[in-house]
């Protein structure tokens, strides 16, 4: 089955469900700054598995690939798995958060370079491939965003 464009995923996904992710959001900005930064950012990521593969991909995310992220300065925000197929079965979507793009870019490089994720992601993908598709969106609050706390 081909990856689903994110617009699709996104207009599939409740807006309901996404309301507790404002107050997530909320927590995660003020733990990056005690002060507003016009600069920070939210990244949106959507990962595409190859069939049969969200259980590995949520394995490695659950025991290694987290903590990883946190070791290079990226903020966990949340994690969803859409609850229709066809995504159901296949997609994983989350938020990180980072003080700027350039950092961001940064982190993104040492993670990639990080010798704890190569060995993890060699180890994960022994029996092949996870990941077929990544789909990658940074964000930004707008002025008439409620409040984060």
């Amino acid at each position: 089955m081909p990856p689903m464009k994110r617009r699709t995923l996104l207009k599939s996904v409740s807006a309901a469900a996404l309301v507790p992710a404002a107050n997530l959001l909320a927590s995660a900005h003020e733990n990056i700054s005690a002060a507003p930064d016009a600069s920070l950012v939210y990244e949106l990521r959507v990962y595409h598995c190859f069939e049969g593969k969200l259980p590995d991909l949520l394995k490695r995310f659950r025991e290694h690939t987290t903590k990883i992220f946190e070791k290079h300065g990226m903020k966990n925000i949340a994690y969803w798995t859409p609850m229709d197929e066809p995504q159901k079965s296949n997609t994983l979507v989350y938020i990180l958060a980072h003080p700027s793009r350039e950092t961001a870019a940064a982190n993104w490089k040492a993670f990639g370079a990080d010798p704890e994720w190569q060995e993890v992601q060699k180890a994960s993908e022994a029996n092949g491939k996870i990941v077929e598709k990544v789909d990658s969106t940074f964000l930004t609050l707008t002025d008439f965003s409620p409040a984060l706390r």
